[in-house]
């Protein structure tokens, strides 16, 4: 049966929704259908990510009948998240161990028997794809960091043989841009101020085409792209002299800088590439939707075309070589995401399948985009989502004011955006109002935006979540003794330092993988994030300084864990190799220490965010419960959701009903009869 938890933890019948059930977290949170869909470089195969067993393979189909598709790969743990084809038509993934994030590289031959991967690149070290290439379809490049954990070197690696060749050693700079070519064409080097060079290989040495300052530089917002095919025309984001991030191309000859695309309210966030001239031919910017500026006359009236196929942002996601096939995703807020197969000479798109049929008939709330004013004048792009059955006449203001989940995300140089959250639509559909705001330090609303979030941990960019949870409640939206704040990441840090540091603005929290103590968060980041410890002392604050440590002891959650009143849930995962599990065991310790209620879920096979489904349905599980005894929503009992978890709970499991009882179930059925 459904139950409501109320406040003072008494159960009651739950008020069902308007289908009279509530929309179950493993359709929510349990692996999509189809996803991550991709046509081969020859454009006569589509592949795409899809359950076997329950965990996510590779899986490839004929491009004209996606009804013979077939698994290729047999990953029974993990699953498989990022992939690519090479354009000898073989298939290449990613994969690391239990979220250490060491990613190996794997090669996937499809005329072998399925599951046969053969590993490309060491144990015990990090690899990405550099650059793959139609002039060298049996080759790729790939970059490493073997030899110095700090520092990507380029590899050459042949795919019929496994033989790697060092093409580039990496010397200390942040990256490198390669072109068509196999040529090395330009370094970044991050500077110690928290700025950039671009550099380029003349005459056996680097030379200095372009500097940007700490002001204008950042990974997330201003950088290189990629090369032309003619591998003499770099396209690069840059907002130098101006404050949103333009698309431009720099002749590398002549030093020629070419103008190409802008917004005055927006940085540049996408672009489309034709796939053999490596020409930019498209570029979004998104304020509060995206919204395509077209290049290429070339491409116009396919784009205009397929406007009219489906609702939702359209997206051109992969591409044959000839440029003749096209796969394109219809984004939409409330249901999943429409695939299509696109033949440009016939004009026909064809459908091909949502990422989730299960959700396609479920009672999903729509993502209302609205601007909060900070209090001191700034403009928040927020996104707020209603229970339906809250909202009646769809304007984004509730019939009465509502149990209200601050949803905060990570980066913080990241962006919220519009579109399906399963997230959102979790919580609105138990009954909660759900808000995101982009506050400031957020990217995509220029620099003085991403700017004005600098050494604003815990400070101003605190004051724009509190001053969101208050617009709320004057709109009519929040009850104001109901309001709870989660996030991941940095929005765990944010929910920690609420709780911390406004110890009444909350009813309670949820953090993930947060950090509560700013200095040994910056003392202990993985050692490829060496090239950013500039960026971190502009942005964060300075831990190699006497004032700058004590800035960061007064910013950090764990230096003020004796003002925390409310309760707190913290999730973890062992192996996280951005913010180390020590960072969630310092404020657990505290908390406990002064008999402070606080639940502790710690994830042995987790990293920075959990990847198996099944951890991820028993965070949620748990998560539900919590915020139903503290706000009174509705409440799916755990029942068998942590049964295949790896979860843990050294502390606090009494403290949510229902998880005693479930981990002891959980702990029965693993040891039999």
């Amino acid at each position: 049966m459904l139950i409501l938890l109320s406040r003072d933890g008494h159960c009651s019948p739950s008020p069902l929704g308007e289908d009279g059930s509530l929309i179950p977290r493993q359709i929510l949170f349990g692996n999509p259908d189809k996803t991550s869909v991709k046509i081969s470089p020859d454009g006569s195969r589509i592949s795409y990510l899809a359950p076997v067993n329950g965990v996510l393979n590779l899986w490839v189909a004929p491009v004209g009948d996606p009804l013979r598709a077939r698994p290729v790969t047999n990953d029974t743990n993990r699953g498989i998240r990022s992939y690519a084809w090479a354009y000898n038509n073989q298939l290449l993934y990613l994969q690391d161990r239990d979220g250490d994030e060491l990613w190996r590289l794997f090669k996937v031959d499809l005329n072998q028997s399925r599951g046969e991967a053969e590993s490309l690149t060491p144990k015990g070290s990090l690899a990405a794809i550099q650059k793959v290439s139609h002039n060298f379809p049996d080759e790729i490049l790939v970059i490493l960091n073997e030899r110095d954990p700090r520092y990507f070197d380029i590899y050459r690696i042949n795919l019929k043989s496994g033989n790697r060749t060092l093409l580039q050693e990496n010397p200390g700079f942040g990256g490198f841009i390669t072109d068509d070519h196999f040529q090395v064409r330009l370094a970044l080097n991050l500077t110690a101020d928290g700025g950039a060079e671009y550099l380029v290989p003349r005459n056996g040495s680097w030379e200095r085409i372009l500097r940007l300052d700490s002001e204008d530089y950042s990974p997330y917002l201003s950088g290189p792209i990629g090369m032309d095919k003619t591998g003499r025309l770099l396209y690069f984001t840059d907002n130098r002299e101006r404050d949103t991030a333009a698309l431009k191309a720099l002749d590398l000859d002549s030093g020629r800088e070419t103008l190409l695309a802008e917004d005055p309210k927006a940085d540049a966030s996408a672009v489309l590439i034709h796939p053999k001239d490596n020409t930019i031919q498209a570029v979004a910017f998104t304020y509060d939707r995206a919204h395509w500026k077209i290049l290429d006359p070339s491409i116009e009236e396919d784009m205009d075309r397929l406007k009219e196929v489906s609702d939702g942002e359209m997206e051109v996601v992969s591409r044959s070589l000839d440029d003749k096939a096209w796969i394109v995703s219809y984004l939409r807020d409330n249901g999943p995401g429409h695939y299509y197969y696109y033949n440009r000479k016939s004009e026909e798109a064809r459908f091909l399948f949502t990422w989730n049929r299960e959700l396609e008939d479920k009672p999903l709330a729509r993502m209302h985009s609205v601007i909060i004013k900070s209090r001191d004048g700034l403009d928040l792009m927020s996104y707020c989502t209603l229970p339906l059955e809250s909202d009646p006449d769809g304007d984004g203001h509730p019939n009465r004011p509502l149990p209200l989940v601050l949803l905060v995300h990570g980066g913080p140089w990241l962006r919220d955006n519009w579109g399906y959250n399963p997230v959102h639509q979790w919580l609105a559909n138990r009954g909660y109002a759900v808000l995101s705001i982009n506050f400031r330090g957020s990217t995509g609303f220029g620099k003085s935006f991403m700017n004005a979030g600098n050494l604003e941990w815990g400070g101003k960019m605190q004051d724009d979540l509190i001053d969101g949870a208050n617009w709320a409640v004057a709109e009519g939206i929040a009850d104001p003794d109901r309001i709870a704040i989660m996030g991941g990441s940095y929005g765990g840090y944010a929910t920690l330092a609420a709780l911390t540091m406004t110890p009444e603005a909350f009813a309670c929290g949820v953090d993930l993988v947060g950090p509560s103590n700013l200095i040994t968060f910056l003392e202990s980041v993985p050692a490829y994030w060496e090239p950013l410890t500039g960026l971190f002392r502009i942005r964060i604050g300075d831990n190699t300084t006497e004032e700058g440590r004590a800035f960061l002891e007064a910013r950090s959650p764990i230096n003020h864990a004796e003002n925390v009143t409310r309760p707190l849930l913290i999730g973890q995962g062992a192996n996280d190799p951005r913010v180390r599990q020590n960072e969630s065991e310092q404020i657990v310790s505290s908390l406990e220490k002064r008999g402070t209620p606080v639940t502790y879920l710690v994830f042995p096979d987790e990293g920075h965010g959990f990847a198996r489904p099944e951890n991820n349905m028993a965070f949620f599980a748990v998560t539900e419960a919590f915020l139903a005894q503290h706000l009174g929503g509705e409440f799916e009992p755990m029942g068998s959701d942590l049964q295949r978890s790896s979860i843990t709970v050294p502390v606090g499991a009494k403290e949510v009903p229902g998880l005693q009882e479930a981990l002891e179930a959980r702990d029965e059925t693993s040891a039999g009869p």
